[in-house]
This record gives structure tokens, sequence and C-alpha cells, in this order.
């Protein structure tokens, strides 16, 4: 999980770089094409392909209608905000899979988590400052764009095993680079990339499919509660790059804002972890006798 946020973030400093060159819809379809090629190859060599009966099932389906929704409004987000403060909304995504599982899957939360989420939630808006000078509609799909990764995370979980990670992944890119030809029309249609840009595309293609794979393959083989805090490693790489290459530096209510998230979400991790711990020894017992 933090290899794939490394990598998601150094992708998203390039994209939101390259959106300076050509619209965000330009820059989708590029780098699918790139991932899918790279990814193609893979498959191949690892005899991943399955039958479409195999692969065409719901979970797979919301995966990647979950990929696509929040990506487009991500890039829509992080085109027009700088990269901090939309990463720092991003950082609500467990918070927000919780919930999600709550009303979706009828998961059972106390109300310790319950305070988590709505602690979070405040977290959230005190970023976006909804009713102030500050306000902008672009964090508003940031924020929306949460909810379509959540969903993705969930139907992450319910993925059969005999489908191969990486045939999702796939599946997922081609997918977007699809949506992103079709998103490229109306946001300026196509601009002709330097051999710098599509360097550059090349470069997030790779970055891409890293944390495709690492997310993936964390979601699937680990216990949410236990990897998902790691999500967090990515606020601080966004900072980063979001002061070295772009100049931007987060202001008070970003730095309160992300810091109300980041504890939120840690403690609903760690009273996830109390919560199973019970189940766990029992089970211990169960598989001694």
């Amino acid at each position: 999980m933090a290899l794939a946020m490394a990598s998601f973030s150094v992708t998203d400093a390039l994209t939101k770089f390259l959106t300076l060159q050509m619209n965000f819809g330009e820059v989708m379809l590029l780098r699918g094409l790139f991932a899918g090629v790279l990814i193609g190859l893979l498959v191949l060599h690892r005899r991943a392909l399955r039958p479409l009966r195999v692969v065409v099932v719901a979970p797979v389906l919301m995966r990647i209608g979950g990929e696509i929704g929040g990506t487009i409004l991500f890039l829509a987000a992080i085109t027009n905000l700088p990269l901090a403060n939309v990463s720092a909304i991003i950082q609500a995504q467990p918070l927000a899979v919780t919930l999600a599982a709550v009303l979706i899957l009828g998961e059972r939360v106390g109300w310790r988590r319950w305070l988590a989420i709505a602690a979070g939630f405040a977290g959230v808006l005190i970023i976006v400052r909804p009713g102030v000078d500050g306000f902008n509609q672009y964090a508003v799909l940031a924020l929306i764009s949460v909810a379509f990764y959540a969903l993705r995370d969930l139907a992450t979980k319910q993925i059969p095993a005999e489908i191969p990670a990486l045939l999702v992944t796939l599946l997922t890119t081609v997918a977007i680079a699809m949506v992103g030809a079709v998103v490229m029309v109306p946001l300026g249609g196509w601009v002709t990339p330097s051999g710098s840009a599509l360097g550059l595309l090349a470069v997030a293609a790779v970055l891409m499919l890293v944390g495709y794979q690492c997310i993936i393959l964390a979601l699937r083989a680990g216990d949410i509660s236990a990897v998902a805090p790691f999500r967090y490693t990515q606020l601080l790489w966004a900072m980063l790059f979001g002061y070295l290459v772009f100049g931007d530096s987060p202001d008070g209510a970003m730095v309160l804002g992300s810091s109300v998230i980041v504890l939120s979400g840690i403690y609903a991790f760690h009273r996830e972890r109390v919560r199973n711990r019970p189940l766990a020894s029992t089970a211990s017992a169960q598989d001694a006798l």
C-alpha cells in the first residue's frame, strides 16, 4: 500500500504538470495506452488471460466503474487545485469505505467509529470551506471522487480469487483509456504532445501499473484495517511534490483539516482491529481444537 501511494503521487504530479500542455482527457488516453501495452504483455507472459464469461462479473464491472468515475473527477480537481489539497480530501477515502460497508454490505459499526467517520468528514469540510471565499467547486469534485474510489475498493474485495489481479488491472486501464478518448473531445480535443511529454507519459504509465498492482494485491491479500492506514503516506508525498514542482504551500485550513482526517482515520482503524481481536482469538482457539 505504501509503494502504491508513492507511485500514485508521482503519477499525479506528472499528470498535473502535463495538463499544462494538454487536457486531462488526452492524458487519460495516452497514459492508458502506454500502461495497457505494458500490462497486456505481462498478462500474456504470466498467462493470466481468462474467458470473458469468467471475467465479466459484477464486482469487476463495479470496480472499473468506480475507477473511471473517481479518475475523471480527481483529474478535474488536481488540474485546478493544489495537489496537496486534493490529496488531503482523498484521505477521507478509508472512512468512506467504512461508511459504504455499513450502507451496502450491512457491516455493523460502533459509536466510536461513527464519531471517527463524522470527524473525518468534518476535516474534509475544513479543507473544502463551503460558504467562504476559499471555496472552490473543484474541491466538491474531489469529494465526490472519494465516493467512487470507495465503491472501487469495496468491489475489489468481492472479486473472485480465480480472476488474476493483472487481468483486472488491464481491463481497468483499457476502460480508462477509452473513456479518456471520449472525455478529450469536449475538453478541447487532441493536442500533439511533445517528445518530452510522451516520455513523462510513459513514466506515468509504468508508475500507474505499479500502483494499480500493489493496491489490488494489498486489498485482496491483506486486512483493510491493517493496510489502509498506509494510504496516508500519499499526503506527505503530495505536499512535497506540490511544493517542489508547483510552489504550492499548504495553508492553515488544509493542515488542520488533513490532520483531523488522518487522526480520525487512524482511530477508526484502531477500533476495527480491537473489534476483530476477540473474533480472531475465538477462531484461533477453534483451530487449535
